[in-house]
């Protein structure tokens, strides 16, 4: 089975998304992009609030999972 690091994957994400050209981009692109920094802030910053915040979502992706079998 294939792991992927959630942080990495959004890392690479934003880099991806930041090379673009800054007039090229719409207001909704623009808050996607920061919608997907706070994401990888959560995913890798080590409080417990975000701890909490990624064993609920690991929660739901695990019903969401289990519920397509």
């Amino acid at each position: 089975m294939l792991t992927i690091n959630l942080g990495l994957l959004l890392a690479v994400i934003v880099v991806l998304r930041l090379r673009r050209r800054t007039h090229s981009r719409s207001r909704n692109d623009e808050k996607l992009t920061v919608v997907i920094v706070l994401a990888l802030g959560v995913v890798i910053a080590p409080t417990p609030v975000d701890q909490g915040i990624g064993e609920f979502l690991g929660q739901l992706a695990s019903g969401i999972t289990d519920s397509s079998r």
